[in-house]
């Protein structure tokens, strides 16, 4: 490094030290410069105190709404118990929500399912019967909300009604075949028990109201509970149209007469007179709501459903009920089958007023149909029936008997269509003698001609007039018959309802969405029969059109049994052929000659007996005529004495 070098740092040194003796701060300027340090220091400290206060106040809001919630919840409780207290006064700890508590009453036919909430049957099953399609499942007669059934209770102070299906009752005893719930009040002295109770085989079941000490709880001038049942029927058979058509509300009066509402279209009734029961009934099973005594001021009304149900039902009505629990309420409740000897048991005991007739749920017809029905056709049935036959064996049987006990009148009906028949000749030649335009002289001929004979037109009609009502008889009893139901019988897989062999997707009008087989089977038999008939009887060849409707008939029934069931169907099936069978029976066994030469032996007998009425005829107005000669001629003699 040579001396150049070194005088250049040198003046670089006395350079930056003169520099920062230039520029060295004053007294004034180091105070401001502190000062400004520590305002800087102080901000940060604020700045920090501040994050510091805002992150214990973000911690606070977090704990805050815990708290907030807590307090919140107590209040809310405190408000719902006000409002529950409000709402159901003395029983609204039994108001308090909590899961329904399910108890199962059952014997060999029944099984009900009754909550605590409402102290309500919820679910009845029909253990003996299944539900349509369902081999496993007993038949549910409803389930859950489609049954509803409740009093109301009428608070103390006459401004709150109460429903008994809002409250929750607590189980007091039980044993396999009684159950007593209990709605008590607030106070826990004052309840009302509602006790069930079944039977050993039986479907009634016996349901009591007894109150204790409820003076302070209803209105003092409870007479009567209001008791409002409610209630939808399910579709259980295949043909819902001949469901419909059996599916009706019914009560009956204490005098015995039975009420009745429309069971195709919206109806309602009000009773102010009393009522011994109510019963929601379909085809073949039926709930009955039934008084120890009566219900009183009665509401009733029936609607009909779509898709899955039938009916709806509903009734309001008031049931008597002592406070001061002194007395209890009967009531009982039928839920079964409607099978006419056990409807018929619950009368065997009891006498005239006291007498249910709850066998009227199984229509057998008008007066004298339902007399058959009664005292032949269920007495037949059940004695082939209890041999343990299959169902379509049972119905043959019946057939074969009813056709024996109508024989008579089934062969004095032949006879006289044969009559007519070998009359057919001799009437062709009035019809040739006398042309249409003479028709009045025709008929007069003609019947001249029957009377000599000895025929009636009317004799064939009169045989068959006797026979219509057993035949009208079955045509109630088969398809009411609840044996039928779920039965098979050669192709038919129940014939309590129709036999579709074909079906199709499309209804059409009258006939619908399938064809039965045995109803097209009695279709053609009765064709058949139409047409043997035709050749039987002289019929005027100039009324065709009555030869037309003879043949509509039996298509007319075609349409009208398609829906029907099929046991209906192949009775009259087999009574046609039972029919046919007899007439030609009869035909080969009726000589047309030899009841020729009888009818002209009766046409000279008849002759011969016209001939001395007409002598005697003629001898009584010869003596008539005497007597008004007499009677004139003693009037004359008086007069003239009175002269």
């Amino acid at each position: 490094m040579d001396k150049n070098t070194w005088i250049g740092f040198g003046l670089i040194a006395v350079i930056f030290v003169g520099f920062s003796l230039l520029n060295k701060p004053s007294k004034e300027q180091l105070a401001q410069q502190q000062a400004y340090a520590d305002s800087i220091a102080a901000v940060q400290q604020a700045e920090a105190e501040q994050a510091a206060a805002i992150q214990a106040t973000d911690q606070a809001a977090e704990a805050a709404p815990a708290e907030t919630a807590t307090a919140d919840s107590l209040g809310a409780a405190e408000r719902e118990e006000q409002l529950r207290q409000s709402k159901y006064d003395v029983f609204s700890r039994a108001a308090t929500p909590r899961m329904p508590e399910d108890y199962i009453l059952e014997n060999e036919v029944l099984r009900l399912h009754i909550s605590d909430k409402g102290a309500r049957i919820h679910q009845a099953e029909l253990k003996q019967y299944k539900a349509y399609g369902d081999s496993v499942n007993p038949l549910c007669l409803f389930r859950g909300d489609e049954s509803e059934m409740r009093l109301l209770l009428r608070s103390r102070d006459n401004s709150r009604i109460l429903a008994t299906d809002e409250l929750h009752f607590a189980l007091q005893s039980r044993t396999d075949t009684t159950l007593v719930l209990r709605l008590m009040t607030d106070s826990a002295t004052e309840w009302l028990d509602v006790c069930y109770a079944i039977h050993p085989n039986n479907y009634m079941v016996d349901i009591t109201l007894q109150g204790h000490g409820l003076e302070q709880a209803l209105a003092p001038n409870t007479t009567s509970l209001e008791l409002v049942w409610n209630q939808l029927v399910p579709q259980h058979e295949r043909g819902r149209k001949f469901e419909e058509r059996y599916a009706q509300l019914q009560y009956m009066l204490p005098d015995g007469d039975m009420e009745k509402l429309s069971e195709s279209k919206q109806d309602d009734k009000s009773e102010n007179a009393k009522i011994r029961w109510i019963a929601y009934k379909d085809q073949f099973f039926s709930s009955v709501l039934i008084a120890d005594s009566a219900f009183e001021t009665t509401t009733v009304q029936s609607t009909p459903q779509k898709d899955r149900y039938i009916k709806a039902y509903m009734t309001n009505t008031h049931v008597p009920f002592d406070i001061r629990g002194e007395r209890a309420t009967g009531l009982k409740m039928y839920l079964g089958p409607n099978h006419y000897n056990t409807l018929k048991a619950f009368d065997a005991e009891l006498e005239g007023d006291q007498r249910l007739r709850l066998k009227e749920l199984v229509p057998l017809g008008w007066k004298i149909v339902s007399w058959i029905n009664k005292a032949l056709v269920i007495p037949m049935f059940d004695l082939f029936n209890s041999w343990q036959l299959n169902i379509g064996l049972v119905i043959l049987l019946m057939t074969l008997v009813i056709k024996l006990i109508i024989l008579p009148f089934v062969f004095a009906s032949y006879r006289s269509s044969a009559k007519m028949r070998v009359l057919k000749p001799q009437i062709d030649e009035i019809n040739a003698k006398y042309p249409p335009e003479k028709m009045q002289e025709r008929q007069q001929e003609t019947m001249k001609l029957y009377q000599r004979a000895g025929v009636s037109p009317m004799s064939g009609c009169l045989p068959m007039l006797f026979q219509l009502p057993v035949l009208m008889a079955m045509f109630w009893f088969l398809p009411t018959a609840i044996e039928l139901r779920g039965k098979a019988f050669l192709w038919a897989d129940d014939l309590s309802t129709y036999d579709a062999v074909i079906t199709w997707g499309t209804n059409i009008p009258l006939l619908g969405d399938h064809l039965s087989l045995f109803c097209l089977l009695m279709t053609i038999v009765n064709i058949v029969y139409t047409y043997m008939n035709m050749q039987q009887q002289a019929m005027d060849p100039n009324m065709k059109f009555m030869k037309y409707m003879m043949y509509a008939m039996p298509l007319m029934f075609l349409f009208i049994f398609n829906d029907y069931n099929a046991g209906l169907s192949y009775y009259y099936f087999v009574s046609l052929l039972i029919t046919i069978l007899q007439t030609m029976i009869f035909r080969w066994c009726t000589d047309d000659k030899k009841l020729l030469a009888e009818m002209e032996k009766n046409a000279k007998k008849n002759e011969k007996k016209a001939q001395k009425r007409s002598g005697f005829m003629a001898r009584l107005e010869e003596m008539q005529r005497q007597q008004q000669k007499m009677a004139r001629e003693q009037a004359k003699a008086q007069q003239k004495r009175m002269r």
